[in-house]
């Protein structure tokens, strides 16, 4: 029977590169690819992905950690992580947090994590102290994603939030607003993110950046999802004298938002600007002005991050340090739903 090692042999290359080239990946040049091709084909070899992957140790399957699968930024990463791996000829083992800290612990305790996956994918996943070492103690390679905790020795792909939000509430500053709202993610939140966080601090160092004073009263927390921004918006309200504009945290508060300023009878953006982060891919269809992020970028980049190492591709230990995020741009997009504010 023919292995492996025959056709390596035949063609004159490792086993390693007979593998990907069977694979189709990239990283084989187009001639090395058509000699182990003819190779294969002479000698009547047909390649077993998973056959390989098992004899020398391996499983053949990547597992992708989120926060909540429900969420539209989780939904578009595995997305496109799940694209990259299959076309690399891997499985994606998904774990959906549900939002619960149970569950991630229930996760990082998984002895026998390391014997199911060849790597581990953390999506916007917090992590404390303890996770680390545990994380370490898998001896897998991985890679995170949004996070706003470094783990030694794995790639990190995010944006800039505090950026973001300074470019946000910088474009309703211009437009002349000064009596900004900013609505942003529960502090109380199990899994304790950190995106949220950072955003308000940039609506405030840009808000102190144009000579104003942040207002406590223009600051609310609720849970990061339309349902929160509903609720966040009903409370600026009731505590009188409305923005002029609102900074929602993320597209979805920012939906939320505008149904309850359209059921208070305040129009967007005559009477209200509003603007999120994200560009969801519902923001458009509604109008709403918005910092978007690469969201796909950010997946497909972590997947190939996560896969050069155990493909062995040329370059994969200098693509990036794992000491420094690989920090994503982000973008204004300004629609319908932003405008000066009124005349009084």
């Amino acid at each position: 029977m023919t292995r492996i090692d025959d056709v390596a042999r035949l063609a004159g290359v490792s086993t390693a590169t007979v593998s990907r080239a069977l694979r189709g990946l990239p990283t084989v040049s187009a001639a090395t690819r058509r000699r182990v091709l003819a190779a294969a084909e002479q000698l009547q070899y047909a390649v077993s992905p998973n056959a390989s992957r098992l004899a020398g140790g391996r499983t053949g399957t990547i597992a992708v950690v989120v926060p909540r699968i429900t969420r539209w930024f989780f939904g578009v990463v595995v997305e496109a992580v799940e694209d990259f791996v299959h076309q690399a000829g891997y499985d994606l083992l998904l774990h959906n947090l549900g939002g619960r800290e149970q569950n991630r612990q229930r996760l990082l305790r998984a002895a026998n994590l390391n014997k199911r996956v060849d790597a581990v994918m953390l999506v916007a996943t917090p992590l404390r102290p303890a996770d680390l070492s545990t994380l370490a103690a898998l001896g897998l390679p991985g890679v995170t994603v949004s996070s706003g905790t470094n783990v030694p020795g794995w790639p990190c792909i995010r944006i800039d939030d505090l950026a973001a939000a300074r470019t946000a509430t910088r474009h309703l500053l211009d437009l002349g607003h000064r009596r900004i709202a900013h609505i942003s993610g529960d502090p109380d939140d199990e899994l304790a993110f950190t995106a949220h966080l950072h955003r308000r601090r940039g609506y405030q160092e840009a808000i102190r950046a144009a000579g104003l004073r942040p207002d406590p009263s223009l600051d609310v927390e609720s849970t990061f999802d339309i349902a929160g921004g509903t609720r966040a918006t009903e409370e600026l309200l009731r505590r009188g004298d409305a923005p002029t504009a609102i900074f929602a945290a993320c597209d979805e508060m920012a939906m939320g938002a505008l149904t309850a300023l359209r059921d208070a009878g305040l129009r967007v953006p005559q009477d209200v600007s509003l603007i999120g982060v994200d560009d969801h891919a519902l923001s458009g269809v509604l109008g709403l002005s918005t910092i978007a992020q690469p969201a796909t970028e950010q997946g497909r980049l972590a997947a190939k991050l996560l896969l050069d190492p155990l493909e062995g591709a040329a370059g994969a230990s200098t693509l990036t340090d794992p000491g420094s995020p690989v920090i994503l741009p982000t973008r204004l997009v300004v629609r319908d739903s932003t405008a000066p504010p009124r005349a009084n």
